[in-house]
């Protein structure tokens, strides 16, 4: 087999043609609706009739839970893959953990 088969580019222009040969052989098959029905053309807004009175969702007490979430799981990223062989790296991990503890602070500090 020549190596050049399974070259990524040539293996996805491959797969992306039969694809499209898929596509368009059951395209045929589908279910296709006669006629439209009324409102399907106009924009779903949660149901709200009136589109000048939108849903505006308030996001600020999102972002302290978005913030812990990010702190947390990169510390404990950190705490598990630091390797313990040199100095060094340990100190660095014990600088970042410091770094995250004082965002926690800052956080938690209203």
């Amino acid at each position: 087999m020549d190596k050049w088969l399974i070259q990524p580019p040539v293996v996805f222009i491959l797969i992306l043609v039969v694809a499209c040969i898929f596509s368009a052989c059951f395209s045929r098959l589908a279910f296709r609706v006669k006629k439209k029905p009324d409102g399907s053309e106009k924009p779903y807004a949660c149901g709200e009739g009136n589109y000048d009175n939108l849903a505006q969702p308030d996001y600020s007490n999102f972002f302290p839970y978005a913030f812990f979430f990010t702190l947390a799981h990169v510390a404990t990223l950190i705490i598990t893959t630091v390797p313990p062989v040199t100095l060094k790296t340990f100190v660095m991990a014990g600088l970042y953990l410091t770094g995250v503890a004082v965002g926690l602070i800052v956080l938690f500090r209203r």
